[in-house]
């Protein structure tokens, strides 16, 4: 059994940590491991602790003491990995990623390396992460929305868009509706397309992109006075967007002929 002492002072970290005390969670650690300065769980914890802190050199001090002392451990070896992609030490976290996964093969650590890929900008190896994410776990919506945009800049919208329809399900961001959006837009469900819009611009109202993006795709519906508020949100919040709102208007089968140029800043309230 564990000294009671350290293991009650384990649990005040945790418990601080866990409130948000970062700070006293950090005090405490360093207490601690100041009598006991070889414990492979102290060292982690605060490498934990200053790593939400964004002290990253420092929590890779930590965690390294830890390893050095208990290297069998996955769950300090995917801490270390995040570590080291943090610094942006990419091969360092792969690394450990990969032991990690040795010890303890587990959706979570297939995400960090599929992160780390990312990150590193291997773009082959981090979409074959990113599918073995969504074999291995079919409720990563990351892992979906990830794949389905590769895929979409690769070109495949139809395989895309089922990822990123299963993406937005529950609480999903508003860069995922976009790309969702995007999917449906090159599909010709413009429809659809505007609804992802309308969602995307609910959780980020400033996007003066998707209230473009809305209006050209409730353009081709040929609802144009829904349109044209999306054209105005779009101007009101970025007046450079007016060079496209004006070729959109101009170009698309139910657009309209404009002129005057400042008539039409007028219409779009500029």
């Amino acid at each position: 059994m564990g000294d009671p002492k350290l293991q009650g002072q384990m649990r005040r970290i945790v418990a601080d940590f866990n409130a948000g005390r970062h700070e006293q969670a950090r005090l405490l650690c360093e207490e601690a491991l100041r009598q006991t300065p070889d414990d492979p769980a102290l060292n982690h914890l605060l490498a934990a602790v200053l790593f939400a802190k964004g002290e990253i050199s420092g929590a890779r001090t930590h965690i390294h003491a830890s390893l050095a002392i208990r290297a069998d451990n996955a769950a300090t070896q995917l801490l270390a990995g995040r570590l080291a992609r943090a610094a942006r030490d990419f091969d360092q976290a792969l690394f450990h990623l990969s032991r990690a996964a040795e010890l303890a093969p587990d959706a979570a650590v297939l995400i960090e390396q599929a992160r780390t890929l990312d990150e590193a900008g291997d773009r082959t190896q981090a979409f074959e992460a990113w599918r073995q994410v969504t074999l291995a776990d079919r409720s990563s919506a990351e892992a979906a929305a990830r794949l389905g945009r590769m895929l979409f800049e690769d070109g495949m919208p139809a395989d895309a868009a089922p990822l990123l329809e299963r993406a937005v399900n529950g609480n999903a961001p508003a860069s995922t509706w976009f790309d969702l959006a995007l999917v449906r837009q090159d599909l010709h469900d413009h429809v659809g397309a505007a609804a992802a819009y309308r969602k995307a611009l609910e959780i980020r109202p400033n996007d003066a992109e998707a209230a473009v993006n809305l209006g050209i795709a409730l353009q081709e519906t040929a609802d144009m006075d829904a349109a044209i508020e999306a054209y105005r949100m779009a101007y009101k919040q970025r007046a450079t967007t007016f060079g496209i709102i004006a070729m959109a208007l101009t170009s698309a089968p139910h657009g309209k002929l404009w002129i005057d140029r400042e008539a039409l800043k007028g219409l779009l309230g500029g």
